[in-house]
Formats: C-alpha cells, sequence, structure tokens
C-alpha cells in the first residue's frame, strides 16, 4: 500500500505530487483509500503552499469562553486562597457582583491551570454528616496538632467549634496544653454564653484519670454544661472540629512560616476572622458561618452556682483520696471530687446504681460487686 512505512505527511505530498500528472483522479484516491474531496482537498492546500499536516479544530474565536479579566480573577483568588474550591471561589465572586461562569467552568479553569490535585479532590467527596437543630446545642473543641515556631518552641491551637453553624467559637494559642482550657471556654463564655454540651475526645485535658472526672468536667457540670467525649480510636465522633483542623492546616498552617507563638496567634486569629466572615461553607448552603451562628442566651454567671440536692436521695461527701462508701461497698470516684458531696440514686431497671452531681449521673455501679460499670455522663 502507498501509505505504509510513511508518516501521513509524506503520504500526503507524494498523493498531491501524483496527482498533478494524472489522467484518473478517481482511480488515484481509491488507490490511496481517500474520497475524491478529500483528495481534492489536499491537491489545493498542497498547491498554496499550505501545511499537509492535520490542522487544529480549535475555533479563531470562542464567544462563550471565559473573560481573561473573570479568569484571573478566579487564579488570582485561589492563589490567596490555595483551600479554596470550585464552589467557594464561584460564591465568593458572585458576592462581589461579578458576573460569573457555572461552577463546573471554574473548576474547569482551576484544573486547566494545575491548581488542582487529584489527591485534594478525593478529600471532598461527599460524607453523611450529622448535626445539630440549633446553635448552642453543642460544641465541639480539640487541640490542633502542634507545630514548630521560629524560635524553637511548640504552638498548640485549642479550638472551640459550634456543631450546627461551624463558628469558629475561638482559637487559643499556647505553648502547651496544660492550663489552659478552662481559662479559653471561661473567655468563650464570656463571649457568646454557655452552650449545653460540649464535645472532646478522651485526651487528658478532657476526659479524667484513671477514668474519674477532670476539673474542667466538673466545671461544665456547676455551670450546667454536658461534658461528652468521642469514642477512643474514633476521631470520625469529633468529625467536624477534625475538619476544621484539615481546613486550617490546608488554608494556612502549611503555607506560612510563623517567628514564635505570638506571630502564628495574630496570623490564626486573622485566619478565623476569614473563616468566620468571608468563608461560604458548603454545608451552610454556602454561607458564612457567622451569617448562622446566634449567640446562646445562657450568661456566664459571676460565680458557678453550688450544687444542692432534694434530700430524697443519700448524699455522700468524698473522703481525701477520692472514696465514698455506699451500700457495703468502697468505691472510687474521683480525685477531683475530693471534699464534693455526690448523691446516689438506684437505678429502677437493675442491680446498679448511679452516683450523681448536681443535674448529672457521673458513674455506674453494680450493687452486687460494686464493680463500676461505666463513667458516662449523662443528665438527670
Amino acid at each position: 500500500m502507498p501509505w505504509e512505512n510513511r508518516t501521513v505527511e509524506e503520504q500526503r505530498t507524494e498523493f498531491a505530487l501524483e496527482a498533478q500528472h494524472t489522467d484518473n483522479f478517481s482511480e488515484l484516491c481509491r488507490e490511496y483509500g481517500i474520497t475524491r474531496a478529500t483528495g481534492y482537498k489536499w491537491l489545493k492546500r498542497f498547491e498554496d503552499g499550505g501545511p499537509l499536516s492535520d490542522l487544529s479544530r480549535r475555533p479563531h474565536t470562542s464567544p462563550n469562553r471565559t473573560p481573561e479579566a473573570i479568569e484571573e480573577a478566579i487564579l488570582s483568588l485561589r492563589r490567596d486562597n490555595p483551600g479554596w474550591g470550585a464552589r467557594r471561589i464561584h460564591c465568593i465572586l458572585m458576592g462581589k457582583g461579578i458576573q460569573m461562569p457555572c461552577v463546573k467552568t471554574v473548576n474547569t479553569i482551576l484544573n486547566r491551570n494545575g491548581m488542582i490535585s487529584e489527591e485534594e479532590s478525593l478529600k471532598h467527596k461527599p460524607f453523611t454528616r450529622f448535626e445539630m437543630e440549633h446553635c448552642n446545642d453543642l460544641w465541639q473543641t480539640d487541640f490542633k496538632g502542634e507545630f514548630r515556631v521560629g524560635d524553637n518552641n511548640y504552638c498548640y491551637p485549642l479550638n472551640i467549634l459550634d456543631d450546627h453553624s461551624r463558628f469558629s467559637i475561638r482559637i487559643s494559642c499556647a505553648a502547651n496544653t496544660k492550663n489552659v482550657v478552662i481559662p479559653a471556654f471561661s473567655e468563650a463564655f464570656r463571649e457568646f454564653g454557655l452552650p449545653l454540651a460540649i464535645l472532646s475526645d478522651n485526651g487528658g485535658q478532657f476526659a479524667g484519670f484513671r477514668r474519674g472526672c477532670t476539673q474542667f468536667e466538673k466545671w461544665l457540670m456547676r455551670l450546667g454544661v454536658l461534658p461528652l467525649h468521642g469514642r477512643p480510636m474514633h476521631p470520625q465522633t469529633q468529625g467536624k472540629i477534625e475538619r476544621f483542623h484539615r481546613t486550617m492546616k490546608n488554608e494556612l498552617l502549611k503555607y506560612s512560616f510563623f517567628a514564635n507563638i505570638d506571630e502564628a496567634n495574630a496570623a490564626l486569629q486573622r485566619w478565623r476572622d476569614k473563616y468566620n466572615n468571608e468563608r461560604p461553607h458548603e454545608a451552610l448552603g454556602m454561607r458564612c458561618p457567622a451569617q448562622v451562628y446566634v449567640p446562646s442566651e445562657r450568661e456566664l454567671p459571676v460565680k458557678p452556682p453550688p450544687i444542692e440536692y432534694s434530700g430524697e436521695y443519700h448524699v455522700i461527701k468524698v473522703n481525701s483520696w477520692g472514696y465514698v462508701r455506699f451500700a457495703g461497698h468502697q468505691i472510687y470516684l474521683s480525685e477531683t471530687m475530693i471534699d464534693e458531696y455526690i448523691e446516689f440514686r438506684a437505678n429502677p431497671l437493675g442491680d446498679s446504681f448511679f452516683a450523681c452531681f448536681g443535674g448529672f449521673k457521673i458513674a455506674e455501679f453494680s450493687t452486687i460487686t460494686g464493680e463500676l460499670l461505666n463513667r458516662n455522663i449523662s443528665r438527670l
């Protein structure tokens, strides 16, 4: 065959040369396996001195192409906020009055300019979400993993997030995790009021030693706030705070260097303001958290109210080792509860009894053996 072992351009050149001298153009086209129309096209292009390689099918003009100014606005916003995706960028620029193409086009522009990786795309696959119905029904809290700053110290950001609105209640930076939690929450309560419950992991700053209570838990219960903990080894229980940490890392920490903790804290407060007031959230219908969040009507009291009991049940003072004696059993409660008064109530559904502090059950014990059955704190 004439087409074998030659480039397409060489084959077309050979065809055009033969076509200039043939007496049977149709037979020549059949020999080369092309139509007469294609043959005439290649012959004319050869005689006009044009290229015989395939030409781009891209149109000379693209009336529907996104204007360069808008495309540059998209890319500029992405460069300033590398963690923001197409939908968020689309929402923000629309809010500034820019006539935007659809979200899919914005994503195409980012992809065409090398601003989307497959790894990051997989992180944004949808998953089933659960959230509280109202603001302040539940706050989530945790320490973001520490990072080193320029003066060789570490920074430990403590984050507090409202479950319903994703509003960042507070970011507190410290050089360690000791004696940080209660002061940070005191400031948060003064500014935003009291939530109904707070969910944390089982870290020592939140959950008690030897499965007892922490000062933080006791303080919350005095204020009428329920302390909750996720299941060990199940970080998805605190999914929103985990997601918040990832957002903080992707949008700020992995692109920044801080000379010291003060500089890190200043940058984190600026980012928190952007997160709450400028950054639309997909789970909120592309509203910003500050557009959804409403502070609590329950104010922080000047002094926590005293614990009072009705007198209907046994009330026993915890000794100086954290133990009480009840129903013939010596049971350990918590060293945190030393000198506190604990109420004991029989479980009407089984052979056990509850140890209660104020309006909360703090532990359940077997009536028969005195064995601890659980340390799950719940409201009475």
